[in-house]
Protein backbone atom coordinates (compact mmCIF):
# COMPACT_ATOMS: atom_id res chain seq x y z
CA UNK A 1 0.00 0.00 0.00
CA UNK A 2 1.42 3.41 -0.98
CA UNK A 3 1.65 6.36 1.39
CA UNK A 4 -1.45 7.92 -0.20
CA UNK A 5 -3.58 4.82 -0.73
CA UNK A 6 -6.20 3.70 1.75
CA UNK A 7 -7.69 0.24 1.31
CA UNK A 8 -11.25 -0.80 1.97
CA UNK A 9 -13.05 -3.96 2.95
CA UNK A 10 -16.05 -4.58 0.74
CA UNK A 11 -19.67 -4.54 1.85
CA UNK A 12 -22.68 -6.75 1.26
CA UNK A 13 -25.68 -4.69 0.15
CA UNK A 14 -28.99 -6.46 0.77
CA UNK A 15 -32.23 -5.29 -0.82
CA UNK A 16 -35.48 -6.73 0.52
CA UNK A 17 -39.10 -6.01 -0.34
CA UNK A 18 -42.45 -7.70 -0.78
CA UNK A 19 -42.73 -9.50 -4.13
CA UNK A 20 -43.30 -6.94 -6.86
CA UNK A 21 -42.03 -3.89 -4.98
CA UNK A 22 -38.93 -3.59 -7.15
CA UNK A 23 -35.92 -5.13 -5.42
CA UNK A 24 -34.89 -7.27 -8.40
CA UNK A 25 -35.18 -4.42 -10.92
CA UNK A 26 -33.21 -2.09 -8.66
CA UNK A 27 -30.53 -4.75 -8.14
CA UNK A 28 -30.03 -5.30 -11.87
CA UNK A 29 -29.83 -1.59 -12.63
CA UNK A 30 -27.34 -1.06 -9.80
CA UNK A 31 -25.02 -3.74 -11.11
CA UNK A 32 -25.10 -2.17 -14.58
CA UNK A 33 -24.15 1.27 -13.20
CA UNK A 34 -21.72 0.36 -10.41
CA UNK A 35 -18.51 -1.23 -11.76
CA UNK A 36 -17.32 -2.16 -8.25
CA UNK A 37 -20.59 -3.93 -7.44
CA UNK A 38 -21.03 -7.63 -8.17
CA UNK A 39 -24.21 -9.64 -7.73
CA UNK A 40 -24.68 -12.57 -5.41
CA UNK A 41 -26.33 -15.40 -7.33
CA UNK A 42 -28.57 -17.34 -4.94
CA UNK A 43 -29.25 -21.05 -5.02
CA UNK A 44 -32.84 -22.20 -5.20
CA UNK A 45 -34.85 -25.38 -5.44
CA UNK A 46 -37.57 -23.83 -7.57
CA UNK A 47 -37.83 -24.44 -11.30
CA UNK A 48 -36.47 -21.82 -13.72
CA UNK A 49 -38.95 -19.33 -15.11
CA UNK A 50 -39.02 -18.42 -18.79
CA UNK A 51 -35.85 -16.58 -19.71
CA UNK A 52 -33.91 -17.51 -16.57
CA UNK A 53 -30.47 -19.05 -16.99
CA UNK A 54 -28.72 -21.29 -14.48
CA UNK A 55 -25.75 -19.52 -12.93
CA UNK A 56 -26.93 -16.09 -14.07
CA UNK A 57 -30.26 -15.54 -12.36
CA UNK A 58 -30.04 -18.42 -9.85
CA UNK A 59 -28.15 -21.63 -9.29
CA UNK A 60 -30.96 -24.16 -9.64
CA UNK A 61 -30.35 -27.18 -7.40
CA UNK A 62 -32.20 -30.20 -6.06
CA UNK A 63 -33.47 -30.45 -2.49
CA UNK A 64 -30.76 -33.03 -1.82
CA UNK A 65 -28.00 -30.68 -3.01
CA UNK A 66 -29.52 -27.84 -0.97
CA UNK A 67 -29.42 -30.02 2.15
CA UNK A 68 -25.77 -30.87 1.43
CA UNK A 69 -24.87 -27.19 1.16
CA UNK A 70 -26.48 -26.49 4.54
CA UNK A 71 -24.70 -29.44 6.16
CA UNK A 72 -21.31 -28.34 4.80
CA UNK A 73 -21.76 -24.71 5.89
CA UNK A 74 -21.73 -23.52 2.28
CA UNK A 75 -24.67 -21.12 2.76
CA UNK A 76 -24.54 -17.82 4.64
CA UNK A 77 -28.32 -17.89 4.97
CA UNK A 78 -31.26 -19.89 3.71
CA UNK A 79 -35.02 -19.68 3.88
CA UNK A 80 -38.20 -21.20 2.45
CA UNK A 81 -40.41 -18.78 0.51
CA UNK A 82 -43.70 -19.85 -1.09
CA UNK A 83 -42.69 -23.49 -0.87
CA UNK A 84 -39.29 -23.03 -2.51
CA UNK A 85 -35.90 -22.87 -0.80
CA UNK A 86 -33.37 -20.10 -1.36
CA UNK A 87 -29.86 -19.54 -0.03
CA UNK A 88 -26.77 -17.35 -0.38
CA UNK A 89 -23.50 -19.19 -1.21
CA UNK A 90 -20.77 -18.34 1.30
CA UNK A 91 -17.63 -18.63 -0.83
CA UNK A 92 -18.31 -16.02 -3.54
CA UNK A 93 -19.55 -13.42 -1.04
CA UNK A 94 -16.57 -13.75 1.32
CA UNK A 95 -14.11 -13.63 -1.59
CA UNK A 96 -15.59 -10.38 -2.89
CA UNK A 97 -15.61 -8.73 0.54
CA UNK A 98 -11.98 -9.62 1.19
CA UNK A 99 -10.96 -8.21 -2.20
CA UNK A 100 -12.32 -4.77 -1.29
CA UNK A 101 -15.20 -4.90 -3.75
CA UNK A 102 -18.91 -4.90 -2.99
CA UNK A 103 -21.71 -7.37 -3.68
CA UNK A 104 -25.49 -7.00 -3.76
CA UNK A 105 -28.17 -9.58 -3.00
CA UNK A 106 -31.96 -9.35 -3.14
CA UNK A 107 -33.22 -11.64 -0.39
CA UNK A 108 -36.15 -11.61 2.02
CA UNK A 109 -36.27 -10.60 5.68
CA UNK A 110 -35.61 -14.15 6.91
CA UNK A 111 -32.29 -14.29 5.10
CA UNK A 112 -31.41 -10.76 6.19
CA UNK A 113 -31.91 -11.69 9.84
CA UNK A 114 -29.44 -14.55 9.45
CA UNK A 115 -26.90 -12.33 7.69
CA UNK A 116 -27.20 -9.82 10.51
CA UNK A 117 -25.85 -12.51 12.83
CA UNK A 118 -22.98 -13.64 10.59
CA UNK A 119 -21.93 -10.49 8.68
CA UNK A 120 -23.19 -7.56 10.72
CA UNK A 121 -20.15 -5.33 10.14
CA UNK A 122 -20.14 -5.99 6.39
CA UNK A 123 -23.91 -5.79 5.90
CA UNK A 124 -25.90 -2.80 4.62
CA UNK A 125 -29.61 -3.63 4.57
CA UNK A 126 -32.18 -1.64 2.57
CA UNK A 127 -35.92 -2.30 2.60
CA UNK A 128 -37.96 -1.31 -0.46
CA UNK A 129 -41.61 -0.39 0.08
CA UNK A 130 -44.28 0.01 -2.63
CA UNK A 131 -46.07 3.38 -2.83
CA UNK A 132 -49.40 1.63 -2.18
CA UNK A 133 -50.92 -1.83 -2.00
CA UNK A 134 -52.82 -1.13 -5.23
CA UNK A 135 -49.54 -0.34 -6.99
CA UNK A 136 -48.00 -3.54 -5.61
CA UNK A 137 -50.85 -5.70 -6.89
CA UNK A 138 -50.74 -3.97 -10.27
CA UNK A 139 -47.01 -4.67 -10.61
CA UNK A 140 -47.48 -8.34 -9.72
CA UNK A 141 -50.23 -8.71 -12.29
CA UNK A 142 -48.36 -6.84 -15.03
CA UNK A 143 -45.17 -8.87 -14.74
CA UNK A 144 -47.24 -11.99 -15.60
CA UNK A 145 -44.86 -14.43 -13.92
CA UNK A 146 -47.40 -16.04 -11.61
CA UNK A 147 -50.94 -17.35 -11.68
CA UNK A 148 -53.79 -15.36 -10.13
CA UNK A 149 -53.66 -17.72 -7.14
CA UNK A 150 -49.95 -17.09 -6.55
CA UNK A 151 -50.44 -13.33 -6.94
CA UNK A 152 -53.13 -13.50 -4.25
CA UNK A 153 -50.77 -15.46 -1.99
CA UNK A 154 -48.02 -12.89 -2.48
CA UNK A 155 -50.39 -10.03 -1.69
CA UNK A 156 -51.61 -11.81 1.45
CA UNK A 157 -48.04 -12.25 2.66
CA UNK A 158 -46.87 -8.74 1.81
CA UNK A 159 -48.24 -7.12 4.99
CA UNK A 160 -46.22 -9.50 7.16
CA UNK A 161 -43.10 -8.93 5.06
CA UNK A 162 -43.45 -5.16 5.34
CA UNK A 163 -43.72 -5.38 9.14
CA UNK A 164 -39.97 -6.12 9.24
CA UNK A 165 -38.90 -2.71 7.90
CA UNK A 166 -37.55 -1.54 11.33
CA UNK A 167 -34.86 -4.25 11.12
CA UNK A 168 -33.20 -2.51 8.16
CA UNK A 169 -30.61 0.28 8.01
CA UNK A 170 -32.44 2.21 5.29
CA UNK A 171 -35.99 2.29 3.90
CA UNK A 172 -36.97 3.54 0.42
CA UNK A 173 -40.49 3.97 -0.97
CA UNK A 174 -40.24 2.96 -4.63
CA UNK A 175 -42.38 5.64 -6.29
CA UNK A 176 -40.06 5.80 -9.29
CA UNK A 177 -37.52 3.15 -10.30
CA UNK A 178 -34.85 5.59 -11.53
CA UNK A 179 -35.06 7.67 -8.37
CA UNK A 180 -34.91 4.57 -6.17
CA UNK A 181 -31.74 3.42 -7.95
CA UNK A 182 -30.16 6.85 -7.40
CA UNK A 183 -31.05 6.69 -3.70
CA UNK A 184 -29.44 3.27 -3.30
CA UNK A 185 -26.34 4.57 -5.11
CA UNK A 186 -26.19 7.41 -2.57
CA UNK A 187 -26.39 4.87 0.24
CA UNK A 188 -23.52 2.91 -1.34
CA UNK A 189 -21.36 6.04 -1.58
CA UNK A 190 -21.98 6.92 2.07
CA UNK A 191 -21.34 3.40 3.34
CA UNK A 192 -18.12 3.04 1.35
CA UNK A 193 -16.77 6.14 3.09
CA UNK A 194 -17.50 4.97 6.62
CA UNK A 195 -14.45 5.23 8.84
CA UNK A 196 -14.55 1.64 10.03
CA UNK A 197 -14.51 0.29 6.44
CA UNK A 198 -11.33 2.11 5.45
CA UNK A 199 -8.25 -0.05 5.99
CA UNK A 200 -5.03 1.70 6.88
CA UNK A 201 -6.75 5.00 7.64
CA UNK A 202 -5.13 5.41 11.07
CA UNK A 203 -1.66 4.77 9.64
CA UNK A 204 -2.29 7.22 6.81
CA UNK A 205 -3.37 9.97 9.22
CA UNK A 206 -0.35 9.31 11.44
CA UNK A 207 1.91 9.74 8.43
CA UNK A 208 0.18 13.00 7.56
CA UNK A 209 0.62 14.29 11.10
CA UNK A 210 4.27 13.34 10.99
CA UNK A 211 4.83 15.22 7.75
CA UNK A 212 4.85 12.10 5.58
Amino acid sequence: MSTTQIGRRGLLLVLSSPSGAGKTSITRMLVEREPQLGISVSVTTRKPRAGEADGEHYHFVSDQRFDEMIAKGELLEHATVFGNRYGTPRGPVEAVLQSGRDIVSDIDWQGTQQLTQSLRHDLVAVFILPPSMAALEDRLQRRAQDSAEVVAQRMAKSADEMSHWPEYDYVIVNHDLEESVRLVQAILTSERLKRERQIGLAEFVNRLRGGG
